[in-house]
């Protein structure tokens, strides 16, 4: 009897345990301006049933990257979203887009898609905070420059933006990573180039908008253009967080460095939205 009383109470915690923790959905999204479905990963923090609107952060693949990247590599994000009490949405960017709208292929047209079609949804069929304020966006390589990108661009849209490991001046690289395929070669369209990489954006950044975070390992292939978007940025006097430490280009650094980014969108949709 004793036994039993105790595997009762045991079974009692877990079923209370599992109704407290983060859900993760597999959302299917229309973009009209592709003309297709795209998947996005969505967790909802464990308290999301009650009757409060919910900060939304964007987390954005690498290069040949998808939708379930971050939720199967690192699933402790399902914690953080409990922790700070925020959705977590996990877009799908195409194996090599950029998250641009391509000037050469109309198959690639990520930054309406994320920036608008992806949010209106979200908004649409969440309980969000359904403003700049409650929206942060990041990534990892292909996705810190995405993130970056669409936030400088869309500032009534994200608040908040980070980049981890970003490749935040393609230029440097114009033979790699599909990107001549999303512009036209490099060579041929020096314009174009100038004009989607992230270190030439920084004119449209505002006074405090968007709030931005920086990270890159030291050991990274990006470093040295990190460094010197950290420069720019100095230069021009533009508030901003940076994080250097030893780390590479993998998931290793990345684990780590996405818990600095949420605790940092923490405070920033806790300083925007204290009346909520």
């Amino acid at each position: 009897m004793r036994n039993r009383l105790f595997f009762c109470v045991i079974l009692f915690i877990c079923f209370a345990f599992s109704l407290q923790a983060a859900t993760v959905d597999t959302l299917v999204t229309r973009s009209a301006s592709m003309k297709k479905d795209i998947k996005a990963v969505v967790i909802k923090p464990a308290g999301y049933e009650t009757g409060k609107r919910f900060p939304v952060v964007y987390l954005l693949h690498g290069y040949s990257g998808n939708f379930s990247n971050w939720i199967e590599k690192v699933p402790a994000i399902k914690e953080d979203a409990d922790r700070y009490n925020v959705l977590i949405v996990c877009p799908d960017g195409g194996f090599g887009s950029w998250y641009w709208n391509s000037l050469v292929d109309p198959a690639f047209q990520y930054e309406t898609y994320v920036a608008e079609e992806l949010v209106a949804i979200i908004d649409r069929q969440f309980k969000t905070i359904p403003t700049a304020a409650g929206r942060a966006i990041t990534g990892l390589s292909m996705g810190g420059h995405g993130a970056l990108y669409l936030a400088l661009k869309h500032l009534d849209v994200f608040g908040a933006a980070g980049s981890m490991s970003g490749g935040v001046d393609i230029r440097p690289f114009p033979n790699n990573w599909d990107m001549a395929k999303r512009l036209g070669t490099y060579a041929e369209n020096k314009t174009r180039w100038e004009e989607h990489t992230v270190i030439n954006l920084l004119h449209l950044a505002q006074p405090g908008k968007p709030a931005l975070m920086i990270d890159c390992g030291t050991a990274d292939f990006f470093f040295a253009v990190n460094e010197r978007l950290h420069q720019e940025l100095i230069y021009r006097n533009i508030p901003h967080e940076y994080i250097t430490r030893p780390g590479s280009h993998n998931w290793d650094y990345w684990k780590n460095a996405v818990r600095f980014q949420l605790l940092y969108f923490h405070e920033f949709f806790r300083e925007k939205n204290s009346n909520n």
